[in-house]
């Protein structure tokens, strides 16, 4: 069926080419030609230099510019349709840090080629798979071999999305701004719901990932309203290219915007540079009639390469993490010991010294720490400040890991005290210098066999894939926030209900503790509580995607909690083999399935104030008895109907799980 489907599309492409190419000279109208995804659902047609979108009928991306800006030329305007060719794509790959680790994908290829009035060429390729596009351009060297470089000034690119539509979308920050000026870090609010043509908060536009809500007439008779959801973002940027986000809404849809001129400390280009033959990083739209191919797709990953190999066999796992509730005095000897034994008692692979271990510890005494841990089956890993001299941020080690130099002493002796991984955090926006530093710092600490965390810090681009010692990001307003003030702990179940479909549907989220604690506070009695209940926090073990999880469980809830959510804790899979969409809504609730191994875990959140009944069709599960977690005070069981369905009542900020 897919392959006639395919060859069906191929042939009316052609038919439509051999029209236009068949009259003569090729024409303004030899440039409109279609490619759609294997199951004919998603088509995309290009015409003029402009590009659109449709799904089952319904054009989801109205008419939307394409084109570069480089010095090298202008390929905004003026350019004439030389040529198309096209090709089916079929590629199977292995992950071991993302929603899925085996993964198939098929997509229709379709390469244009334009030349402006310098007759230099620019090359448009667009790869459709069910559900997904994907885009970029190519300028190849030209036939004269010079310039074999460029500067990317800017893109026309545009995605115009019919009026109507609602965003779920978080702003962009200009430099220079936040604690220590260290925004921005992918860290504001996101809004649910709001109205497109609204002016972002800043005035600078929205950051990636973008989600929109478009409901438009439907193609049968009766013209029933259909709603599509789409997802916009970038791929596949490397120290090659600097970090893109969307502009705010003009005529003509929202456009790629660059860094701010500021960023970085104001050190190094807005703009990008490449050399020739060059690619820009793929720009995505996911696009589907419900949420499911949201919250599965994996165009982040599919359309780029591995950039080196694994120095050695990574290892996910949990981690303990004693700054979030006690904060900077925590970090000492005697309170890490505290957190290692924790780990060991929970069965957790590592534990996260943080900030100004180097001033507190001291280096020789962490050695000793690393060691002590590795007696108790546990590993460390160490926080490192980025900088530099891109923001004020104080806390140390400071200027370790900005210079090769630097990092080449410091990785070296990391490995020697038995260090499994690092976080590095404060870093200065999206220019391509910063997109260096990222890069130098995984390939740097690939060889000495450290797995790497970033935070405050850009949203990660099919780095999964592309670097096999990458763990995951920040990149969100995280659970420091929860511990900072009352608002953002009342906010928590919006939040976590939000990213599955946004922010962790396109890379790993380091969102950064599963809180066990009743009360944001040490001694779990005083300042403000938490606002969700426990087993809501157990289930953001499988809501939040990250290959190494934190666990943010105190040394006092040993002896608080039910022994069944200890047990939880102590066996939750943090690597998953395949992921699947069961129910919810953006910033209301999630029911998602995860499998590991033979084993599916399925977990749901409920982040608003009121109790949630659902009917969950859970085919994986039909006809079995399954542990459920949906009551603090005990642990019960489940079964499922043979044919696949289960009746639960979640209550009002509260989560269930589902596991053998």
């Amino acid at each position: 069926m897919k392959t006639s489907m395919m060859k069906r599309t191929f042939m009316t492409m052609a038919l439509v080419l051999s029209f236009f190419v068949g009259r003569g000279p090729l024409s303004a109208f030899a440039g409109h030609v279609t490619v759609a995804s294997p199951d004919g659902r998603l088509m995309v047609t290009v015409e003029n230099m402009k590009y659109s979108v449709e799904y089952d009928g319904c054009q989801v991306i109205q008419p939307s510019a394409l084109g570069l800006k480089t010095s090298a030329g202008d390929f905004t305007q003026g350019l004439q349709y030389v040529n198309c060719h096209e090709k089916a794509i079929s590629e199977e790959y292995d992950m071991r840090q993302a929603k899925a680790s085996h993964i198939k994908y098929e997509a229709n290829q379709l390469v244009l080629e334009y030349k402006n009035a310098d007759d230099l060429r620019l090359l448009v390729t667009f790869q459709v798979s069910n559900n997904d596009v994907a885009f970029r351009y190519t300028l190849p060297r030209p036939a004269k071999d010079n310039p074999k470089r460029a500067i990317i000034y800017g893109e026309s690119t545009a995605f115009n999305l019919a009026d109507g539509t609602k965003t779920f979308i978080c702003p962009q920050i200009g430099p220079e701004t936040g604690w220590e000026n260290t925004k921005p870090s992918y860290e504001e609010d996101y809004k649910a719901e709001d109205e497109m043509k609204v002016k972002s908060r800043f005035g600078r536009g929205y950051t990636f990932p973008c989600l929109f809500k478009t409901t438009l007439p439907g193609s049968d008779k009766k013209k029933t309203p259909s709603t599509f959801w789409t997802l916009i973002s970038e791929t596949g940027v490397t120290g090659g290219y600097c970090g893109s986000h969307l502009s705010d809404w003009q005529e003509g849809g929202y456009t790629i915007n660059f860094p701010d001129k500021g960023e970085n400390n104001g050190f190094g280009s807005e703009f990008a540079t490449i050399s020739l033959p060059g690619s820009t990083p793929w720009r995505t739209i996911t696009v589907g009639s419900s949420l499911k191919p949201i919250v599965e797709t994996t165009v982040a990953f599919d359309v780029v390469e591995p950039l080196y190999a694994a120095s050695e066999a990574y290892k996910g796992g949990r981690y303990t993490w004693s700054w979030l509730i006690w904060q900077d005095n925590s970090i000492n000897y005697e309170d890490q010991v505290q957190f290692i034994d924790l780990a060991s008692k929970m069965n957790i692979e590592y534990c996260l010294v943080d900030a100004a271990w180097d001033q507190n510890i001291g280096r020789d005494r962490m050695a000793e720490l690393s060691k002590y841990a590795q007696q108790k089956g546990v590993h460390l890993l160490l926080w490192y400040n980025s900088n530099g001299f891109w923001n004020d941020a104080p806390q140390s080690p400071r200027d370790c890991m900005h210079t090769a130099i630097a990092r080449e002493r410091e990785m070296k002796w990391l490995k020697s005290i038995g260090v499994k991984g690092i976080k590095v955090d404060f870093f200065g926006g999206d220019k391509q210098q910063t997109l260096q530093l990222y890069e130098d710092i995984l390939s740097d600490a690939n060889r000495y066999g450290l797995q790497v965390i970033f935070h405050g810090c850009t949203l990660p681009r099919g780095w999964e894939r592309m670097y096999p010692n990458f763990v995951g990001s920040e990149a969100v307003l995280a659970s420091e926030n929860v511990f900072f003030s009352d608002h953002h702990a009342r906010q928590e179940g919006f939040e976590l209900t939000m990213h599955p479909f946004i922010r962790n549907t396109v890379a790993s989220m380091d969102w950064g503790g599963v809180i066990m604690n009743k009360f944001i506070s040490k001694d779990n009695k005083s300042r403000h509580k938490r606002y969700t209940n426990d087993i809501f926090e157990l289930a953001t073990t499988i809501t939040n995607q990250c290959a190494v999880n934190c666990i943010a469980i105190q040394p006092n809830n040993l002896s608080e909690l039910p022994e069944f959510e200890l047990d939880y804790l102590r066996t939750v899979p943090t690597t998953w083999d395949e992921t699947r969409f069961i129910d919810g809504y953006p910033g209301r609730y999630i029911v998602m399935a995860r499998r590991h191994g033979s084993d599916w875990y399925i977990a749901g959140l409920n982040g608003t104030g009121e109790t949630l009944s659902l009917t969950l069709d859970l085919p994986m599960l039909s006809g079995k008895t399954c542990n459920l977690y949906i009551d603090e005070q005990s642990l019960k069981q489940i079964k499922v109907g043979k044919k696949g369905q289960a009746k639960v009542v979640i209550p009002a900020m509260g989560g269930l799980v589902i596991k053998p």
